[in-house]
C-alpha cells in the first residue's frame, strides 16, 4: 500500500472573528493536508516536532484520532508548542500572528521508511528554514533515491517577504527536487514580484520542475506542464474560513494521484483527462474545507468521497 509522508510544523490555530476567538484547531500547512488524507483512509506519516506541554498533547492526540502515525514527531522537553492567531476578515481570509518558542536542537527524529511511488509532501517556511535544512535535505535525498513522488507547496507568506532573496537558493533547490510544484499567486508575488502564472512557470520553475499548479483563490487554477497549459474555473462559494483551502487543495491532488494509480513514471505521460481528474479532487477538498472552521475535510465528507 502506497504511503504519504509529510514534513512540516504543528501549531494550534486560534481563529478570531470580529476580534473574538471562535475556534481552536490543530493546524500547520502540510499537517492540514495530512490529516485530511488520514481521514480518507490513506496510510499517512508525519515528521514534525511539538512541545512537551498541554498544546503538544492536544496536537498528538488529534493526529492519532485521525489515523496519522506520530512515531516521527519529536516531542522537545524545552520550549513551548507553537500557537498562531488567525484573524478572519469580512471575506473570511486570515491574517496571522505566530508565537513560537523552539529549542536550539530541532527535529531530532529518525526518518520513516519510504518506498517507490510513495508521496512526500513538503511546504511552507518549514521547507526552507535554515535551522532545518540539513534534515529536510536528508529526507528529500532519501525520497528521490527511493523513487517517491515529491510534492512541494511553496506557501511563501508575506511575513517572510524580506527573506526572499536570502532563501532563493533553497527555494530553487526544492523546485529541483520536486515532481510537482504548487503555489498561489500571492506566494510568487511575495517571492519574485510576479503575478502571471505562465511567466512564473517559464521564468522561474520550468527549468527545475516540469509540472506546476498555480492557484488564485476564486479566480481559478492554472496548470502548466511542458505539454499542457490549462485554466480551471472555481465555483463561487459562501466561505466560512479559507485557512485550510490551499493545504487541502494539495491533499486533494495527492489523493487524486493515489486514487487514479498515478505513479512517478507516469507523470511525464499524463493526459489532459488525467490532470482534469486530479485537479478536480483538489478543488473538491478545498471547497469542502472552506465551508467550516476546520483546517481539514470532515469525516462525513471523507466517508462520502471514499465511497464514490
Amino acid at each position: 500500500m502506497r504511503k504519504v509522508i509529510g514534513i512540516g510544523e504543528t501549531i494550534l490555530d486560534i481563529l478570531f472573528k470580529d476580534n473574538r476567538p471562535t475556534a481552536a484547531v490543530p493546524g500547520g500547512s502540510v499537517f492540514n493536508g495530512i490529516v485530511s488524507l488520514g481521514r480518507m483512509g490513506v496510510n499517512v506519516t508525519f515528521i514534525s516536532e511539538t512541545g512537551n506541554d498541554r498544546v503538544g498533547r492536544i496536537i498528538l492526540d488529534f493526529m492519532k484520532e485521525n489515523g496519522v502515525d506520530t512515531k516521527h514527531v519529536n516531542v522537545f522537553p524545552e520550549g513551548k508548542s507553537p500557537v498562531s492567531l488567525a484573524f478572519l476578515d469580512e471575506h473570511n481570509d486570515a491574517d496571522y500572528l505566530f508565537y513560537k518558542d523552539y529549542p536550539r536542537m530541532r527535529l531530532d527524529v529518525s526518518l520513516p521508511e519510504i518506498n517507490r511511488d510513495d508521496i512526500l509532501m513538503i511546504g511552507s517556511y518549514y521547507a526552507v528554514t535554515p535551522q532545518l535544512r540539513d534534515k529536510v535535505k536528508e529526507l528529500l535525498d532519501y525520497a528521490r533515491e527511493q523513487g517517491a513522488i515529491i510534492y512541494y507547496d511553496v506557501n511563501f507568506r508575506s511575513t517572510h517577504k524580506n527573506e526572499a532573496i536570502k532563501l532563493l537558493p533553497t527555494i530553487l533547490e526544492n523546485f529541483e527536487y520536486a515532481d510537482i510544484v504548487r503555489g498561489s499567486i500571492e506566494d510568487f508575488g511575495n517571492m519574485f514580484s510576479l503575478t502571471d502564472a505562465d511567466r512564473i512557470y517559464k521564468n522561474k520553475i520550468e527549468f527545475y520542475c516540469p509540472r506546476f499548479i498555480c492557484t488564485h483563490g476564486g479566480a481559478g487554477i492554472r496548470l502548466c506542464t511542458k505539454e499542457l497549459k490549462k485554466t480551471y474555473e472555481v465555483a463561487p462559494l459562501q466561505t466560512v474560513s479559507t485557512v485550510g483551502a490551499g493545504d487541502n487543495f494539495n491533499a486533494g491532488v495527492v489523493f487524486g494521484l493515489l486514487k487514479y494509480r498515478i505513479r512517478r513514471d507516469d507523470l511525464d505521460e499524463l493526459t489532459e483527462e488525467d490532470w482534469d481528474k486530479v485537479i478536480s479532487c483538489g478543488k473538491d477538498f478545498s471547497a469542502e474545507v472552506c465551508m467550516s472552521l476546520n483546517n481539514s475535510v470532515s469525516k462525513e465528507f471523507a466517508a462520502r468521497y471514499s465511497a464514490r
